[in-house]
Parts: structure tokens; sequence; C-alpha cells
């Protein structure tokens, strides 16, 4: 295959992995709750959405692993138990929620079935696709993208042609804080650890054999990735701001984009987007369930027999999870979001960083810092808050739900100095 074109191939397949559920409701949401600062929500957004699980993508370009490469440093442990809570989370809320959109914005405005039977017909194909790994970037690179982002951009650029004018007030006290934090939503961080593997263990069955090969590839297939999620992302807010006028006052996130989609596209516009939550999120809950499969499968002896059950497990949890409503199961993501993420950023970072300033105490200091810190965020959704005002108050950005950024940033600095004595 011709060197260009499988770059460009693999740059599709990672926009489509990253691009699911949560990116297809969230950003129309934000641009209308966001007014006039819908860029600065964008910046904020991109850094969580696009920046750092590109960024993850480059680490595995780095390290040509698993994701256990990612935490090993740490210790093997902490690796070990990473990894089992990053996939157990990947196959128990963003993979069945993707099931959960398509049913409540592709099959019941057409069909009056149960959500179970969505859910059995999805996972069902899902585990198909996953046992036919191999084949994973060609159909999803080749045929499925393609028509994502034609269908987006169509209606970004009606947007843009056809709206009033007219923009709503921003509702956010802190854009740039709100946009981050939506960030987090598309679990897409988490998802650039996940599938980044899948993309290494692709690419081995190809011409692709030697590491630098490999890395070359990889490297420009996130840039391409990258670049198409910022101009949809980005296209998807401004759209929401400048029609954030015509949506209902307290519309959900699903009803946006709907309204969105009929507003630009007429008649046409839900058949449209019917056909285009059920790409994305098929597409992001293969590579889901690929990227556990695999993992099990190498922490098995390269086990067939384990790749196979594992898939069929991921597969059995999302039909039970992805027979509930969206609402239930985003609300049910949050506290496991502000536990998981913060530590998965920061071994991103660490992970791209050059191996001087990454040593293992600067590791284990700061992702053992970030840990603590995140806590009282976590515990924020699980314990009523007024309990936590105090030890927020003490925490710089703890409020915003930041807390364990600066600890993280002072952490990192100073084990470095302390290395270079």
């Amino acid at each position: 295959m011709n060197k260009k074109k499988e770059i460009w191939i693999a740059g599709f397949a990672l926009f489509s992995l990253f691009f699911g559920a949560g990116n297809l409701i969230l950003p129309p949401s934000l641009g209308a709750n966001s007014g006039a600062d819908w860029w600065i929500v964008v910046l904020g957004f991109v850094l969580t959405a696009v920046t750092i699980p590109i960024l993850a993508i480059f680490a595995h370009a780095k390290l040509q692993g698993t994701l256990y490469d990612f935490g090993k440093k740490v210790s093997p442990l902490f690796s070990t138990v990473y990894c089992l809570l990053i996939y157990s989370i990947a196959i128990a809320i963003p993979s069945p929620r993707t099931a959960a959109v398509t049913h409540e914005m592709t099959v019941q405005p057409f069909f009056e079935t149960t959500p179970l039977l969505t859910s059995v017909i999805y996972f069902v194909l899902v585990f198909i696709f996953a046992i036919n790994r191999t084949r994973v970037i060609g159909l999803i690179g080749k045929f499925l993208t393609p028509i994502i982002v034609l269908i987006l951009l169509i209606i970004i650029g009606i947007a843009f042609f056809t709206s009033s004018g007219t923009v709503n007030p921003s509702t956010f006290k802190t854009p740039f804080v709100d946009g981050i934090l939506e960030g987090y939503q598309t679990f897409d961080a988490i998802g650039g650890v996940v599938v980044g593997a899948v993309i290494i263990i692709s690419l081995n069955y190809s011409s692709h054999t030697t590491f630098d090969a490999k890395r070359r590839l990889i490297r420009k297939a996130g840039f391409i990735a990258g670049a198409g999620l910022l101009l949809i992302y980005g296209g998807l807010i401004l759209s929401g701001s400048l029609f954030s006028s015509t949506f209902a006052e307290g519309a959900s996130r699903t009803e946006i984009l709907s309204s969105l989609s009929t507003q630009t596209l007429g008649h046409l516009g839900t058949t449209f987007l019917s056909v285009l939550v059920a790409l994305a999120c098929f597409t992001t809950a293969v590579g889901i369930v690929t990227g556990t499969a695999d993992y099990i499968k190498g922490i098995s002896n390269d086990s067939k027999k384990a790749y196979i059950i594992t898939a069929a497990i991921a597969s059995i949890i999302g039909i039970i999870v992805g027979s509930y409503q969206v609402d239930f199961i985003i609300t049910l993501a949050v506290p496991a979001l502000m536990f998981l993420y913060p530590i998965t950023i920061v071994l991103i970072l660490l992970n791209i960083v050059p191996d001087k300033y990454a040593s293992k105490l600067v590791f284990r200091g700061v992702v053992l810092v970030t840990f603590i810190f995140s806590i009282p965020d976590f515990l924020g959704f699980v314990i009523p808050r007024e309990n936590l005002v105090g030890i927020k108050n003490i925490i710089p950005l703890a409020n915003s739900s930041l807390g364990w950024v600066i600890p993280a940033i002072l952490v990192f600095f100073g084990l470095n100095l302390i290395n270079r004595k």
C-alpha cells in the first residue's frame, strides 16, 4: 500500500476511534451555553478532548507497547491496577454509552423498540468486528470515517452561513474551566491510551515492522486525527453558539444536537444525524472492546481464547449498561472521571517528556501527589459538597475541580531539581 495513503487511513481510523457518543453530543451543548464566549470554551475543551488524547498517541509512538507501559515506572503493581481500572471503566461506561446514544438518537425516533433490543444487536455487531480485529484500521479508516466527516462539515457549513446571528449570553462563570471539565466527558484521554494500543498492534500486521517506521506513521496519523477533531469540535461549538437562541430552554445535549441538525439539514436532518451517530458510536465501541481484549490477551500468554472471552464479556456488559438512558450513564461516569482522568493526564505527559526529566522518582512523586489532590474532586460527587468547602478553599483551583494541577507541576519541577544535584 502507498505509504501516504496508509498514513491517511491510519489518521482517519484514529479520528473515528476517538469520535464517539460524547464527542457528538457535548460540543453543540457547550456552544449553546457559552454564547459569545464560545471561543474560550473551545480552548478549554480542545485541551482535554484533543491535545491530551493526541499526546497519548505520541506517547504510544514512543513506547510502542501496551497500556501497562504507561505506568510501569511508578511500579508494576500500580500499572497493573491502573490498567485493570481503565479497561474496566472503559467497557462499563463509555462503550455502553455509545449504544444508549445510538438508541435515543438513531432507533427511538423511527422504531418503537426497547433500548435492550438495540443494545443486544449493537454489541453483537461490536463483538463480530472485535474478533476480526486485523481489519479494524482498514474498515474504519477507508469507509466509515469519511462519511462521518462529510455529514458534520455539511452541518457546520450550513450553520455558519444560515444562522440569524442572535446569540444568547453565556451561562458559564469560567468558560475555559467549563470547557476543560466537559472535555473529561469525552473520555478521549482514556481513549487515547486505550485505542493507541489498538493501532500499535494492528500495525504489527502491516508492512511497518520497524520501530522507527511505526513511530513516524503513528505521529503523522496523530496529527491528522488531531486536526480533524479540532476542526469538528470548534465547528460544532460555534454552530451551537450561533443557534443558541433557537434551542428550547433547558434542552438536553441530545435535543440540542437534534435541533441543530434539523435546522441545518431540514427534513433530512434526522436521517443524516441517525447515520452519523450510529457510525461514530459504533467505531468507538469497537476500539474500546478491541483494546481491552488485547490487554487481557497480552497478560494471558497471548491466548486467543482469552481475547475472545474478554471481547464477549465486554459486549455483555455493554448490553446491560447500554440499555439505560444516556443521562444516567453520564451521571454515573462523573466520579470515575474525577478519579482517573488526572492520573491519566499526568501519565501521558510524563511519557512524552524526555526520559532525563521523567525518572522513576518523578513518576512516583507526580502520580502520588496527583492522586492525593484529586480526592476532594472525586469526593465532591460522592458526598455533599458543603462538607468539602474548607479543604477546597485551601487548595488552589480546587473549587474548579482542578486542585491537582499546581501540586503536580510543583512536584515535577521540584523532583527534577533534586535529581540534578
